[in-house]
């Protein structure tokens, strides 16, 4: 059943990269913006679920992920490994995810969680995007994917008014596992750049290892 007159916080956070960058320092940053907006809705009765929106950055990154059988909502990227390499955006997304989280299930608050792949529209659409550091090694771990906006909205909404929604939901859908894959999205991120076509040993298609089952059934159902 869905909620009835309910409330809801829609949380996202993208900083403009035009007048600041994604380091270590704006991790900092998006972990207290996530505490106060949890705290501020804890203490705010009308709002009856807070969906959060964060990142497939979030899931995939951690020593072993290269050589993960299957990776969904269970998966958590390491924070030491994304310090580590110097990925910022899962750094942030991550520490941001697990304090939004910690509070919530302190306080009390009804969360669920949207982890995005790399959305397909607005800033985040172009190869300097924070999101992208590292996606020649998601592509090779078969965990390179993206989402247009209005699939992203649906999931949103989806969410939260279906009061059976819970925990995780990994939000794609498209998924980027085979050469002319990439150079789709390489295309979008710069229309500029010239198209060329991969050598002999480029053309494989690498094995698709993220799942986004939970998220696909939940909206089948609630279509």
């Amino acid at each position: 059943m869905p909620l009835e007159a309910a409330l809801a916080c829609f949380y996202s956070f993208e900083p403009n990269l035009e007048e600041c960058s994604y380091d270590e320092l704006m991790a900092e940053v998006e972990v207290r913006a996530a505490h106060n907006v949890l705290e501020a809705c804890a203490q705010t009765e009308t709002v009856e679920r807070v969906v959060f929106t964060s990142s497939v950055t979030a899931v995939v990154w951690k020593e072993d992920h290269k050589s993960e059988a299957q990776v969904d909502e269970r998966s958590w990227s390491e924070p030491n490994f994304c310090r580590k390499f110097k990925l910022w955006h899962g750094l942030a997304k991550t520490l941001a995810e697990k304090t939004a989280w910690a509070l919530a299930m302190d306080r009390g608050v009804d969360m669920v969680s949207i982890n995005a792949g790399l959305l397909l529209a607005g800033a985040q659409l172009s190869s300097s995007s924070p999101y992208l550091k590292g996606a020649p090694e998601m592509y090779e771990s078969g965990v390179l994917v993206a989402v247009d906006l209005q699939y992203l909205v649906d999931a949103h909404i989806c969410v939260f008014e279906n009061s059976a929604a819970f925990g995780r939901y990994i939000c794609f859908n498209h998924t980027i596992t085979r050469p002319e894959d990439a150079l789709k999205l390489a295309q979008l991120l710069d229309p500029s750049s010239k198209p060329c076509s991969p050598s002999s040993d480029e053309l494989r298609i690498v094995q698709q290892k993220i799942q986004n089952k939970k998220l696909t059934e939940l909206m089948m159902e609630f279509a």
